[in-house]
């Protein structure tokens, strides 16, 4: 046998490893242990031409038939998220931003979905809400917020209620303590939970104005949002260090002010020393109605 033919059979080999360590590591991207982390040992990392183990898994937790979206509006830092019934095309908005309504109705427009609840996660003091611009152009479209907000809407929400489209649901935990209003909304199967200001990734809404309690806040996560399974996702109303999405088991592990004792927390939050939104005067105002009246 020559030596090029010798040569061929551990270049196959080789080759034949390579392409399972690869499998191997692309199968370990999603897999989870029950703090919604990656096991030990397992692949950390991206695959050339891939998406991340988090966004990867993100999209693997979404009930069948949910269709999802995460939208940004940079100037305030605002995540705003869409969510439908693929069977129905009954939708919900949660946390709309005045300045990206356009791009909001173009896309609910573009996947073909109607429109039924605008939902605010609290009363905003960094934006202003887009409720109102929707409202106007979406014939039908109810808003929502929390009888605790002092805001008006169509619909105000209590703990446990329920905001069905199509064959989903979301359900309604109060969460106080970055505003009196301030609810987390989960998806019927605690796969995914929306926090709004209350929990953020790897950090909290701050307590230093609009009713801001750090007691309450600290036990809302705690009893609220901690209490759901290790693997529910997290997708918070802000982010300014360009993260997207967290866990429960992560935030429950890694939060460094929710880690904290609550005498610790409270010490932290009195001493942020944070300069106010520079649209409080104009956002909190206009969010007061919430998309009944022209904001």
């Amino acid at each position: 046998m020559s030596s090029v033919m010798r040569s061929v059979k551990p270049a196959g080999q080789v080759l034949a490893f390579l392409l399972r360590q690869r499998a191997s590591a692309w199968v370990s991207t999603c897999a989870l242990n029950r703090r919604g982390l990656p096991r030990p040992g397992e692949y950390h990392g991206s695959l050339p031409g891939t998406v991340s183990c988090r966004t990867l898994c993100s999209r693997m937790a979404l009930r069948e038939g949910l269709v999802f979206r995460q939208l940004y509006e940079s100037s305030s830092s605002t995540y705003t998220y869409l969510l439908a019934d693929s069977e129905s095309a009954e939708a919900v908005i949660i946390d709309p931003v005045l300045e990206t309504v356009e791009r909001d109705l173009m896309l609910v427009d573009q996947l073909g979905l109607t429109l039924k609840m605008a939902v605010n996660t609290h009363c905003h003091a960094d934006h202003i809400t887009g409720s109102g611009q929707l409202k106007r152009r979406v014939t039908g479209l109810r808003s929502a917020i929390s009888r605790h907000s002092g805001a008006s809407a169509d619909l105000l929400l209590s703990e446990g209620d329920a905001i069905p489209f199509g064959r989903h649901v979301l359900t309604v935990r109060e969460t106080p303590g970055h505003t009196d209003g301030c609810v987390t909304l989960v998806l019927g199967d605690q796969s995914l939970a929306f926090t709004g200001d209350t929990l953020l990734i790897r950090g909290c809404g701050r307590t230093d104005f609009q009713q801001g309690c750090a007691k309450r806040l600290y036990d809302s996560v705690h009893k609220k949002i901690f209490t759901l399974p290790d693997q529910c996702l997290v997708y918070p109303a802000h982010d300014y260090k360009g993260q997207t999405v967290s866990t429960v088991g992560e935030e429950r592990r890694f939060n460094p002010r929710l880690t904290k004792n609550l005498e610790e927390f409270i010490d932290i939050m009195n001493n942020l020393n944070l300069q106010k939104p520079a649209k409080i005067d104009v956002a909190v105002p206009a969010n007061l109605v919430c998309g009944l009246h022209d904001v």
